[in-house]
């Protein structure tokens, strides 16, 4: 991923000091879980895919600028509410913000950055930035939704595990590709085709995230963490669509029943390698990935379309 942020570390630079103006209140708590916030930032992929697609298109400008910390800061509001929702005390290694500073102030503090997303973006006019994030924001909500509903009845057909990820994972990395387009280009036709690169490489992305729980050579040490908590990814999927009815009932009431047991999640992770399913979700990764670069390569080749490309062959070959 080095040729990617070299491409753009000028740009990444300013975004980081721009970002962390735009945080910035005259509460003194608010002020001080913005710069924890800040302090333990990820890779910064959507900024990044924000950055590159601008300049696949055009110049960087104070408008692309405006997009990136938009995806940022809604993307951290909804990482921030994800984790009251889900009860998680840790988020890449660190304390979350609902374990350092309860629930009630968590959901003040989302509430509080998707508040800055909205007023960076009408303060300066950008109503296409704020249409796409918006519907992004949207999705998210009704991806998230949906999966809640099905997981019930862990009876889940492929092409709504799809329409969940599409929705949940790959609307905000699609924005994002579509809002650094149109901040340079102002073109609807390439917005749109940018939005749809965006969508294949999310994807792609979460179905990586999917094969990780199984720990395959490529991945590491399996976690069962997914099954854990009855979420119902791809891998799994495949194996209860493709296995007998008997051992189907078994590994549902394990998952249901029995999901704190390591013994009985340790055989569901067997029957998943034994039945395919991780080798039939790393081909479909491998689909989305490839339709992705088939978008991409539909442009000129140039430094910043192998940046584009570098980093969609990450989101499949990242360890972590």
């Amino acid at each position: 991923m080095e040729f990617s942020k070299n491409l753009i570390a000028n740009e990444l630079a300013t975004f980081e000091q721009k970002f962390a103006q735009s945080v910035k209140s005259q509460t003194p708590l608010l002020d001080r879980i913005m710069k924890y916030i800040i302090k333990r930032k990820g890779k910064q992929l959507r900024p990044m895919f924000v950055f590159l697609s601008a300049k696949l298109h055009g110049t960087v400008n104070e408008s692309t600028y405006r997009a990136a910390a938009l995806v940022e800061l809604l993307h951290t509001a909804t990482l921030v509410h994800d984790d009251v929702v889900d009860e998680s005390l840790e988020r890449r290694g660190f304390l979350s913000i609902n374990a350092l500073w309860k629930n009630k102030i968590a959901v003040l503090v989302g509430d509080y950055l998707l508040s800055k997303g909205l007023l960076l973006s009408t303060g300066a006019g950008d109503f296409k930035h704020l249409d796409i994030l918006s519907d992004a924001v949207k999705q998210m909500s009704e991806g998230e939704l949906l999966q809640i509903e099905k997981a019930r009845k862990l009876n889940l057909k492929e092409d709504i595990y799809f329409e969940i990820i599409r929705s949940k994972t790959a609307s905000l990395l699609s924005s994002a590709c579509a809002v650094g387009a149109w901040s340079t280009s102002n073109n609807e036709e390439l917005t749109q085709k940018m939005k749809l690169f965006g969508e294949k490489t999310g994807i792609a992305f979460q179905i990586k995230d999917d094969l990780f729980d199984y720990g395959t050579d490529d991945v590491g040490k399996p976690t069962g963490n997914d099954l854990k908590e009855k979420k119902l990814t791809l891998p799994l999927i495949y194996t209860l669509n493709n296995i007998s009815a008997a051992e189907k009932r078994k590994i549902i009431y394990i998952i249901k029943n029995e999901n704190k047991d390591t013994a009985k999640i340790k055989y569901v992770l067997q029957k998943v390698v034994e039945a395919g399913g991780i080798t039939y979700a790393n081909q479909k990764m491998i689909e989305y990935r490839d339709e992705a670069l088939k978008i991409l390569f539909e442009f000129p080749e140039s430094d910043i379309r192998k940046g584009l490309e570098e980093l969609v062959r990450y989101t499949t070959d990242r360890k972590y």
